[in-house]
Parts: structure tokens; sequence; C-alpha cells
């Protein structure tokens, strides 16, 4: 299978903080991973090396054929999909939804001087309506809901077609009605023909979609196990991963942990 990501031995630190340690891992075309453990545990600065936005202290990463450090990255992200509460928090209020995935394009955030095609405002309204959110297409980002922006962070995501798409928590504050409809859009994405390769960084089970493929779990930055997901989310793994007993069961392709 071909590479899409591959972490060797990448490590990152701030000041005397160890954030990351030694970690090795590789994503192949087709797989999607769950990036799963407790907070601070590294999950999201690896969605971030992953995404181009960090570069590590020590180690190599090399994603969708180019090595971080040798590569213009103002061209490398435009081949990533990337829906994170930080990027989200960096969309001015009055940006209309529409803008907002439009944007994506060119790898900004809103709409400046750019010149868009007719295809292009098409497809981020298509991405809207296949979200069930194509009424919120002119409405401001200021007013939308936090299950809202969540689909319209989604359909930004996808704008640019993405080679390698990276949730960070996207099911983050949503309510449960929310987080179920967000799952079962994920798992259309996740079965549709020539889906990209997939993160998606999550510390809950229940918030991982059906048909997710493998996953890294990770314990204070470091990675405790990785594999096929049936491997890696064991009762004995997730306990080592969070400090604490859990037992895991699965339900129709669902994931839940209780404590043991």
């Amino acid at each position: 299978m071909t590479s899409v990501l591959r972490f060797n031995d990448v490590s990152l630190h701030r000041g005397t903080t160890q954030i990351l340690s030694h970690v090795t891992w590789s994503v192949a075309e087709g797989q999607h991973w769950v990036l799963l453990g407790p907070n601070g545990a590294g999950k999201t600065t690896i969605a971030r090396i992953a995404s181009a936005q960090l570069f590590p202290s020590s180690g190599t990463v090399d994603i969708l054929g180019e090595r971080l450090g040798r590569v213009d990255v103002s061209e490398l992200r435009p081949r990533i999909g990337l829906s994170s509460s930080a990027l989200a928090a960096r969309v001015l209020g009055g940006e209309t939804a529409l803008s907002v995935v439009l944007s994506a394009s060119y790898g900004r955030i809103g709409v400046w001087r750019e010149e868009y095609d007719d295809f292009d405002v098409e497809r981020a309204r298509a991405l809207l309506a296949a979200l069930g959110a194509d009424h919120l297409a002119e409405r401001a980002w200021a007013g939308l809901s936090s299950g809202e922006r969540k689909r319209v962070e989604l359909a930004r995501a996808l704008m640019p077609d993405p080679e390698l798409l990276i949730l960070d928590e996207p099911a983050s504050g949503l309510d449960l009605a929310g987080r179920e409809q967000l799952l079962s859009a994920l798992t259309e994405i996740v079965s549709a023909p020539g889906a990209p390769a997939m993160l998606l960084v999550t510390h809950h089970l229940e918030e991982i979609p059906v048909g997710f493929t493998h996953g890294l779990a990770l314990r204070q930055g470091e990675a405790v196990a990785a594999g096929p997901l049936d491997a890696v989310l064991t009762s004995d793994v997730v306990t080592t991963a969070f400090g604490l007993p859990l037992e895991i069961t699965k339900d129709r392709g669902r994931y839940t942990a209780r404590g043991a």
C-alpha cells in the first residue's frame, strides 16, 4: 500500500516538557485511523503535525510523499482537509457558512480577494447540502449553533477534495442528536468509493463512527498500541491508555467504554 503519512521516531518538546516521545507510525491509502487517549496524550499534537501546521523537534514526517521541512507547506496544506476547534476559532463572525467552506479552496479561512469560479461555488453548496446544511449557506458564522458549525467545518474540510482528511474531535460539544447525525455523515464519507485516508481524534469511544479501520492509542505522548481497530480497542489497551480499569464492548460497529 502507498503511504499517505509516516512518522519516524518523532518527538516534540516545549522547553522541558516532552509532548511526544519517539512515535513511529504510518497511515496507508484507504485506511481510516482513530487517535485515542486521555487529555494530554498527544493526539491533537499529532494531528497538527500531520496537517503540516506544526513541526516536530526531532524525527522525520512524510505527508503525501513530501518530507516536512523540505516542502513548501503552503502548497501541501490545500491537499489536506482539516477540521479543528483551533481552526474554527479563527473564523470571523461575519463570514457566511458558504464563504467558510469556499475559502478552503485556497487554504484560507474566509473569502477575501480570491476569485472563485462557478464550479467552486457549486461544490461548496453541494457539500453543505450533502451534510444537511444547505439552508445555512447564507447564514453568518456567528449565528450558527455548535452542531451547525460542526457540519460547516466538515464541509470545509472536504472542499479541496483532500488526499488526507483530519478531524480533531469533530463531535465535541454536540448534544446526543447532533453527535449521531454527524457520525452518520462520517460513516457515509468513509464508505464512499475513493474516500481519502482519515485521522479522527477523540477521547470518547462512543464518538467513533462505523467504518473506521485502525487505531492509535496514546498515553503521555507515547504510542501504547497501533493497528486494526478491534486489536487496539480492547479492554487491556484502553485501560493502559487511560490509566483506569475499563471494559470495552462493541455493538453493530460502535464501541462503548465503562468502568470495569
